[in-house]
């Protein structure tokens, strides 16, 4: 009678896991759409954006060249790791986490934009110089600017050799991957694909400054949103997952729980049978 009993318990705490599991992928499916679309549309404009300053950095002197531009003796380097506030979301975090692990270097400086981020290089007892929330909801371009100012603080004053961001590349639905990219100083390819059709006004010195703040300011928030959408995506199919799996141990809990109720209907059934004929014997 116990053991049923525990298993009915069990049948109802796995429903209700199952019911809350495909409630958070409903949840992270609503907001896959809106990230995905986000994540996606705003990628051509970061790639001509990318063209265009690397071809307008190509032209100037390396007498004017700006101060992103520029490289320095700094004693640290500077990593910005990017990761959501809540877990629940697969080998996504971990994965990010790992990186982290895979790409130190001595003299490291972190800025943290996510708890999960910020909760792991703390317990790490690493050198965070700042940290942020990234938020439950499509990240605004508002988030960019702090990140910015302290970038400009560390990297211009000559602290941080270099800059890193670490993020989750958006590939597809079922694929995430953790990427590390160096953002800071801006470093021309070897071969630039060049628009000979394409001016400048009113001249390249003036352009250049404003222009390459903004695809800083653009390449961090793409790789925001990059990390949204990988998040939304990996929380859909881990919890897709663990409803399948919740109702899975629901069957098998139901079939044992079927074979224990029908056995103890069957040993009821015996006894009432030899009590029967117990009875008479004795008449």
């Amino acid at each position: 009678m116990a053991n049923i009993l525990s298993l009915k318990r069990r049948i109802q705490t796995a429903q209700n896991v199952s019911k809350t599991t495909r409630a958070m992928q409903m949840i992270a499916a609503s907001k896959l759409k809106k990230a995905q679309d986000a994540a996606l549309s705003s990628r051509p404009y970061v790639d001509k954006l990318t063209e265009v300053s690397m071809n307008l950095s190509s032209s100037v002197d390396k007498e004017n060249l700006h101060r992103y531009m520029k490289g320095n003796h700094g004693e640290y380097s500077l990593v910005i790791v990017i990761s959501p506030d809540k877990g629940l979301a697969g080998s996504l975090i971990s994965n990010i986490l790992k990186e982290v692990i895979n790409s130190e270097e001595k003299n490291t400086m972190y800025i943290a934009i996510g708890k999960k981020a910020e909760n792991f290089l703390v317990r790490l007892r690493k050198n965070v110089i700042a940290t942020f929330p990234f938020g439950t909801t499509l990240p605004s371009f508002d988030i960019v600017f702090p990140v910015i100012k302290i970038i400009d603080e560390q990297f211009t004053l000559g602290k941080v050799s270099n800059v890193k961001l670490l993020y989750s590349k958006f590939q597809s639905i079922f694929y995430q991957k953790p990427q590390i990219i160096p953002i800071l100083p801006i470093k021309l390819p070897a071969e630039i694909k060049r628009d000979e059709k394409m001016l400048f006004e009113p001249n390249i010195k003036s352009l250049l400054p404003s222009l390459l703040s903004h695809f800083l300011e653009m390449t961090i928030y793409q790789n925001i949103l990059e990390t949204y959408a990988s998040e939304q995506a990996a929380r859909m199919i881990a919890m897709k997952n663990a409803t399948d799996n919740a109702k899975e141990i629901i069957e098998e809990l139901k079939l044992e729980y079927n074979k224990g109720r029908q056995e103890k209907i069957t040993n009821e059934i015996l006894d009432i049978a030899g009590t029967t004929i117990a009875l008479q014997y004795e008449e």
